[in-house]
């Protein structure tokens, strides 16, 4: 038999029993569609988490009160405990190191914003003029906050872009008093609409000048400080100024945490990457019992297909022939199934995409090409115990159907 007959007689082998052909490609495709899926899921909450951090520049140095004891950074990194406070002094005294670019003191907290009536809970940022700069915020309207001296701060507040349409909608903002907590601020300047990022949706936030957010929260330390190095290779230059300024000004005690946007990346990116890999690989069991179900699915077809077999021996056919016979149809079922394992996958990360805008749920091409060989190697391989077991028959036996 030629390849081409050998293709075409598995073609219509194929296509004669619908329901056992569709079962077996339903199971490939199941487990090729689900590290398609999974990947895509694990992938694109990598790329959105390096996406957010990458927004803030390759400069940014976070200061964190209190000190972690391991390298790295984790969930610890972010909840630290505390023996000393960052105050807005601390942060006043950064802006001395000749590699720090920027400094923004930050304070951080819940309250609730007024006007003409309408009244919501809100997050309310107090820092300098120097945070637009660092989170590159841009104004859509009036200015950011002024440079003054940070420990008096004027009664001036910045608006998101959301909050501007909920509370004045078509009417102008600047100018006009609103009500955070139990003061009052005048709108100078609204956000550009930008979302979310880093925990924070800027068009909801409301951003005062550091020294009246203290004042509105009755408190004296501060959430975190950034600062901005002056440039990517001034960053570890500016990382020692910053621990030897504020060893110097916590009476030689170095009780601060320092985190750079590398760290933080590196961090997340090898989590997520060896996530990725943990669902792929568990994806990747359904591969196996489909596997199973291809072999088990071909043991029955032998027997009901021993005659044909039969006469296939009696008109010349070798062992090696039927055993290719029956590889082939394996191969072939699997190259379906996982093409429409691919098809399902990519269907389904574009109903992620859709239910989840921020989230790009595209699925990497290694696990393209990993699930559609895998389904192809592991169909092939289950294939070839009912293929030696098909080549072995008597042909007197098989056409008498014994």
């Amino acid at each position: 038999m030629r390849s081409r007959d050998i293709l075409g007689f598995t073609t219509c082998a194929a296509t004669a029993y619908p329901m056992r052909t569709g079962l077996m490609m339903l199971a490939m495709a199941i487990g090729v569609a689900a590290v398609v899926l999974l990947t895509a899921l694990g992938d694109g909450a990598r790329r959105y988490v390096v996406r957010e951090f990458s927004a803030l520049g390759s400069s940014l140095i976070i200061v964190l009160p209190g000190r972690t004891e391991t390298g790295g950074v984790g969930a610890g990194s972010f909840v630290t405990n505390t023996p000393r406070d960052l105050t807005v002094d601390d942060a006043a005294a950064l802006q001395r190191a000749n590699r720090v670019a920027r400094v923004a003191p930050l304070v951080l907290g819940n309250s609730e914003i007024a006007y003409a009536g309408k009244l919501r809970e809100v997050m309310v940022i107090g820092t300098t003029r120097g945070f637009a700069d660092i989170r590159n915020y841009t104004v859509a309207q009036g200015r950011f906050l002024p440079d003054e001296d940070w420990r008096r701060g004027s009664a001036v507040a910045v608006i998101g872009a959301t909050l501007h349409q909920e509370l004045f909608g078509a009417e102008a903002a600047l100018g006009k008093m609103i009500r955070v907590g139990d003061r009052r601020y005048r709108v100078i300047g609204v956000l550009a609409a930008s979302g979310s990022g880093l925990g924070m949706n800027a068009d909801e936030l409301v951003i005062v000048p550091v020294a009246a957010a203290q004042a509105l929260f009755n408190a004296s330390s501060l959430f975190r400080i950034f600062a901005e190095a002056r440039n990517r290779d001034a960053v570890p230059g500016a990382k020692t100024q910053i621990l030897d300024i504020l060893k110097t000004r916590h009476d030689g005690e170095e009780d601060v945490t320092l985190i750079t946007q590398d760290a933080v990346l590196g961090t997340f990116d090898r989590i997520l990457g060896a996530l990725t890999l943990a669902v792929a690989g568990i994806a990747a069991i359904s591969l196996a019992v489909a596997g199973i179900l291809v072999m088990n699915v071909m043991l029955v077809a032998i027997t009901q297909r021993t005659s044909e077999i039969g006469l296939l021996k009696a008109l010349g056919a070798t062992g090696g022939v039927i055993r290719l016979v029956f590889l082939t149809e394996a191969a072939l079922l699997s190259v379906a199934g996982a093409f429409a394992g691919l098809l399902l996958g990519h269907l389904g990360a574009w109903g992620l995409r859709l239910m989840f805008p921020m989230l790009p749920a595209y699925p990497p091409d290694w696990a393209i090409f990993a699930g559609l060989g895998t389904a192809i190697v592991t169909g092939v391989l289950f294939g070839v115990m009912p293929a030696r077991h098909a080549a072995t028959l008597d042909p007197v036996d098989a056409l008498a159907k014994r």
